[in-house]
Parts: C-alpha cells; sequence; structure tokens
C-alpha cells in the first residue's frame, strides 16, 4: 500500500501525529496556535507544512491547494479539536461558547478536504456532557458531511502506555463502510478502574480485551528504569549517557536511533516536600505523610480522598495520568526509587513517545506539551487500525468501479 497522508489540526507538540506516522501516515500540514508547541511540532516533523495561526483566519481552500490535493485525496483528517459546547443548532456566530467555533473551525476543514477518513480525540468527560447531546451532534455532524461515524473510550495500557490515561475517539470512514471496523482491539491486559460515563445511546462504548491470553501492561519500571540516576535539583548534561543497557521491548523500541537522553533534568524539590518524600514508600501518598508536615489545605481532607496526591508511584504498576506538570500536589508523580519528581524525559517516556524526540521552550513548557499530548503509541494503535480499514474500503471501492 502506498503512503498514507494526514492533516493534524489542534495539533499540539505532535503526539497524534508521531503514533500515526509509525502506522504510516505522513503529516502533509499541521495547525497549532501555541507557539511552544508549534515549535515542537516543527522540529520533529520537519516534513510537515506548520502553521501557528488562528485556524479561525486560516483558508482552508488555500491550504488543500498548496498542498496539491484534490478533494477526496487526503487519507485522514486528524487532531484534538475542543468539542465541549459543540451544538449543531447553535448559530455559527453565537458567543456563548468559542469552543463551539473552533470545532466548527475542524468540520469546515473537513468539509474542504472531503478525507476518506476522520479521527477526533478528547477527554472521556466528552460522552456525558450535556446528557451526550455534544457527542450526539458530532457524530451527526460528520453523517450530514457522508461519513459513517462511531466512538469507543480507549485505555492506554491496553496498548503498552505504562499510564491510566482514557481517551475518547471519534472515528468517521466515508465510502459507506462501517466506523466500528476502523478502531483497535486492545493487546494487552491491565487494571483498570471506570469512573466515567461509559454507557452512549445504551451500549458500553468502552473498548475492553476480547482475550485472556493477552500480555500484561507495561509497568513503569519497564518504561523508565535504564534512564540516569539525578538528585533532586541536578540538570548535569544537556545530552546523558543511558543508565544500563536496554532491559525490554518497550525501553529497546524508544531508544531507537537516540544518541543519548534529551529533557533529563530534575526540577528542584523544595525541603518541605523532600521531608514528605522521605515517608511515602512504593505506592504511597499523601495518607504516608505525618500530619504536622501536611500541606495545610490537605489537614482536614478525608483519607479516602485525593489518592493520587503526593503519590510515589510503585514500580511494578501504572503510572497515573501525565497532567501538564509533574507537580506531587496534585498526582503521582514521585519519582519510586529517586527523591524526586518525575522530569520531562521520564514523563515523556510514560507518554511512549520515542527518545529522539525533543521538547522545545522552557522546563513548564515542556512539561505541558508532554502532559497536553495523545500519547503516541495509542495513537499508533489507532493508525494501524484505521489503515487497515482504508485498505479494506479501497478494495471494495475498486469493486464497485
Amino acid at each position: 500500500m502506498s503512503e498514507l497522508t494526514m492533516v493534524d489540526l489542534f495539533a499540539g507538540a505532535g503526539g497524534l501525529s508521531e503514533g500515526l506516522s509509525e502506522a504510516g501516515f505522513r503529516t502533509l500540514y499541521a495547525n497549532e496556535l501555541i507557539p511552544t508547541y508549534a515549535a515542537t511540532f516543527a522540529l520533529n516533523h520537519p516534513e510537515a507544512m506548520v502553521d501557528s495561526r488562528d485556524i479561525r483566519t486560516v483558508d482552508a481552500a488555500k491550504v488543500r491547494k498548496s498542498l496539491g490535493l484534490n478533494k477526496g485525496d487526503l487519507d485522514l483528517m486528524a487532531g484534538g479539536p475542543p468539542c465541549q459546547g459543540f451544538s449543531i443548532n447553535a448559530p455559527l456566530r453565537s458567543t456563548d461558547d468559542r469552543r463551539n467555533h473552533l470545532f466548527k473551525e475542524y468540520l469546515r476543514f473537513v468539509e474542504e478536504f472531503e478525507p476518506r477518513a476522520v479521527l477526533i480525540e478528547n477527554v472521556p468527560g466528552l460522552v456525558s456532557f450535556e446528557g451526550g447531546a455534544t457527542l450526539a451532534a458530532i457524530l451527526q455532524s460528520l453523517e450530514e458531511l457522508d461519513y459513517r461515524a462511531d466512538v469507543q473510550i480507549l485505555y492506554a495500557p491496553h496498548y503498552g502506555v505504562p499510564q491510566t490515561r482514557w481517551r475518547t475517539i471519534v472515528l468517521a470512514l466515508r465510502g459507506g463502510a462501517e466506523a466500528i471496523t476502523a478502531f483497535p482491539d486492545p493487546i494487552r491486559h491491565a487494571p483498570m478502574r471506570v469512573n466515567f460515563t461509559s454507557r452512549f445511546e445504551g451500549r458500553n462504548i468502552v473498548a475492553l480485551p476480547k482475550s485472556v491470553e493477552l500480555p500484561s501492561f507495561t509497568s513503569v519500571r519497564q518504561a523508565i528504569d535504564d534512564l540516569p540516576v539525578l538528585l533532586n535539583g541536578e540538570a548535569g548534561e544537556s545530552v546523558k549517557p543511558y543508565r544500563t543497557a536496554a532491559t525490554n521491548d518497550y525501553q529497546r523500541a524508544l531508544r531507537g536511533g537516540s544518541d543519548g537522553v534529551h529533557n533529563h533534568e530534575a526540577a528542584r524539590l523544595t525541603k518541605i516536600n523532600l521531608d514528605r518524600l522521605g515517608h511515602i514508600p512504593q505506592g504511597g501518598n499523601w495518607t504516608d505523610i505525618p500530619f504536622d508536615l501536611l500541606p495545610k489545605g490537605m489537614k482536614d481532607a478525608r483519607r479516602s480522598d485525593h489518592t493520587k496526591r503526593y503519590g510515589r508511584v510503585h514500580p511494578d504498576g501504572l503510572a497515573s495520568t501525565i497532567l501538564t506538570k509533574c507537580d506531587p500536589h496534585w498526582g503521582a508523580y514521585f519519582h519510586y526509587g529517586q527523591e524526586r519528581a518525575f522530569t520531562v524525559r521520564e514523563a515523556a517516556r510514560i507518554q511512549s513517545f520515542p527518545d529522539t524526540y525533543r521538547f522545545t521552550g522552557s522546563r513548564v513548557d515542556q512539561y505541558e506539551q508532554v502532559g497536553n499530548a495523545v500519547p503516541p503509541l495509542l495513537a499508533a494503535a489507532v493508525g494501524q487500525s484505521v489503515s487497515a480499514a482504508l485498505g479494506v474500503s479501497r478494495a471494495e471501492l475498486r469493486r464497485v468501479v
């Protein structure tokens, strides 16, 4: 099969494009408003045209023509447009929620390019937002553009990502093929807890493993244990040698082609946080901290609340969801064996970015880029299943002709 082409809107630092590239898609054009995110995308995807203009000012027809594409030539339109607040019936010039306009901008590109497939990613809360009306409106809008659309909630550990991250994925196919055929089946088992609405229009939309014989999840230790040891606040050389040889397939895959460890510098924890950390065992959290060392706002908290805060991950378990900063006050971001928080590179490893992927800007910028990204391994799994579905539809189209 020839190379597949894609456009990435609301592209962030490029996690979605990175994973989809591993599945055979080449990003022709990406739009990302935040300059530091766009700079990281451009550094890691030099083949793509990267545009950081406000998407509302971009002429989609001019973009398509500049890429030398006719309508229907593009294989995939991908991205994470803000969807909450979208309504088909909302007036185009409504100022009630500017995010309405942003999702409509995404649809404007879909209508202009007429890609063979559409991929939209969002948070699990999209399913319950406005009682499911927003998600229903998204699916209806795609169907009105001649797509068959469907939705599933995917669990990143089922595809090899070592963290408890969930994403809502909407897929749509042109040409009459059922979109449900384009979703990937889980390839691993992993412990999971569903704490969000998992039913839509009367059916469960969480993708579950179909076999009891699948391998187990990738653990935090398997993901990051070969990276260099750092002291609290230690920066060191900008490119560091690996601590050990790769010990498993995950490490070998993410180290491929890398000249060393980049973006691996330890943020400096305050003395009070170091004192707190000294009381937290692997797998522990704020409830292990002596009362007099607790933050003032947590002294009245129930011990069953905020169970991830000031957490120290267990090396043989999954990491909690990587957020836009690895601040121990907000999650389990203490390293399991070193007296510090995760570095940008460790967060990127847990997100499944390859070590060749470089993050630009300040350390705060880099944490944000990693935390906001789609895990590339999850994106690759979706890309492979979409690619297979497009291959089937190509054959079907040839038979029809």
